[in-house]
């Protein structure tokens, strides 16, 4: 009787344990998959083509001169409106001007408007969203109904608005720009700052004999602000096409200045005879965009 009994456990056994072969490549399947997936994120070849076009984007504003070095503001009238040629890789606009020399010494023009932008968004952001975290109470309440009317408007709209108050030009669109995205970094701090308040090493601090101020300043802060950075990152794309916007609809810098929108706006009424135009130009944005936003996306997953 023993023995019936005894084959009757060992057969269930081996019901139950998986078969050798077909477990050995299942179980593998995973860590298999695992690293084909680490070696697919070693080599994120979109993410550095995003950081060559933004390199390049950068040494344009930097050294126009390398790349263009013609005058952009002057052309050949009888050169006007030739197509892309190697003498010409964006043809010439309708005063005969290099459409290529162009878009490159505007570059300076737009992105230093981005990086004013998100540097005005960052500051005043970063101040409200830290003194509303670290306040509470009917600071925070105050300041965060402030930026519940920030959101409320619309971007565009309150960029126009600040524009009508300032007047045109490049820097005054960037402000402009950077006032609309004070709301999301001011929200974004806030949050950060109120979670690192309530973790352990805070209270130990405050336990310690720390000040308020000496806790704030050497133990939330710095704990807060990689969120903040990612966010920068993201904005700056997001200031890039929010300053050519503004150039497009004639509120940024003046004519014969080679800014990107502005660029697009002239071309506009010669889109059936001469695309290249507003085509290339608003190629140039589109791409110098994703490629921002490529390299800030990378950002926010590794501060997550």
């Amino acid at each position: 009787m023993t023995i019936p009994i005894l084959s009757q456990q060992a057969g269930r056994q081996a019901d139950a344990q998986p078969n050798g072969p077909a477990d050995d490549s299942s179980a593998d399947a995973p860590v298999a998959a695992s690293r084909g997936g680490r070696s697919r994120r070693r080599h994120p070849w979109d993410l550095y083509l995003a950081i060559v076009v933004v390199a390049l984007a950068v040494l344009w504003a930097v050294v126009p001169s390398i790349f263009a070095p013609g005058d952009p503001l002057t052309g050949t009238p009888a050169d006007k409106l030739l197509p892309p040629s190697a003498a010409h890789w964006f043809g010439t606009d309708t005063l005969g001007r290099d459409l290529f020399g162009r878009v490159v010494h505007g570059a300076v023009h737009s992105l230093s408007g981005a990086l004013i932008a998100v540097t005005v968004g960052l500051a005043l952001g970063t101040l409200l969203g830290a003194i509303a975290g670290a306040l509470g109470g009917v600071v925070d309440d105050i300041l965060m109904r402030v930026v519940d009317v920030l959101l409320a408007i619309p971007g565009l709209l309150l960029s126009l608005s600040v524009i009508i108050l300032l007047g045109f030009g490049t820097v005054n669109a960037a402000i402009a720009v950077g006032l609309g995205s004070v709301a999301a970094f001011a929200r974004l701090m806030r949050a950060e700052v109120a979670r690192v308040r309530r973790t352990e090493f805070v209270e130990a601090a405050y336990g310690s004999g720390a000040t308020f101020v000496a806790v704030l300043w050497r133990h939330v802060l710095p704990n807060s602000l990689t969120p903040i950075v990612a966010l920068a990152a993201l904005q700056f794309g997001t200031a890039i096409l929010a300053i050519s916007t503004l150039g497009f609809l004639g509120y940024g810098a003046p004519p014969p200045t080679p800014e990107w929108g502005l660029l697009i706006a002239e071309g506009r009424n010669y889109v059936g005879t001469a695309w290249w135009l507003t085509a290339l130009p608003g190629l140039v944005v589109v791409v110098v965009v994703l490629s921002a936003n490529r390299i800030s996306h990378r950002i926010g997953k590794e501060a997550r």
